[in-house]
């Protein structure tokens, strides 16, 4: 796998939440996805951000688009120093959601792209890596 391009984006204001989506949407128009695609990861964008931002008390996005056997990926890290996922079973239930995001939680984002990572520790943050391929 090789790295085509990459970069980073804070996230720390909610405009910086829209520019995380409006970076993620040309992003995905540089690697040819399809529409429906584009849309799935622009979403699951918005409700991570979001988390970064409110929960995560900001942090950034890093992004990279990928080249791996003859197919062309976006892979974005949500990074931020807050106070972790306390309890990342009960983040993980379908369903559960903590009241003030998009109601998607982190496994409706997990659902909408084709690769989902996430790292926490109480005390020293979070970092959630998404991936979708062309």
């Amino acid at each position: 796998m090789s790295v085509r391009s990459s970069g980073t984006q804070a996230i720390n204001i909610e405009q910086d939440v829209v520019l995380a989506r409006q970076t993620a949407r040309k992003l995905c128009t540089e690697c040819g996805m399809r529409l429906i695609d584009l849309t799935k990861l622009v979403t699951a964008v918005s409700e991570l951000a979001r988390n970064t931002m409110v929960y995560g008390g900001g942090g950034d996005m890093d992004w990279q688009i990928l080249d791996e056997n003859g197919r062309v990926g976006l892979r974005l890290t949500f990074r931020d120093e807050g106070p972790g996922i306390p309890d990342i079973k009960l983040a993980m239930t379908d369903g559960w959601t903590s009241g003030s995001g998009m109601g998607l939680g982190l496994t409706g984002a997990k659902r909408l792209v084709d690769e989902f990572e996430l790292e926490t520790e109480p005390g020293k943050g979070t970092r959630i890596t998404i991936t979708r391929w062309t």
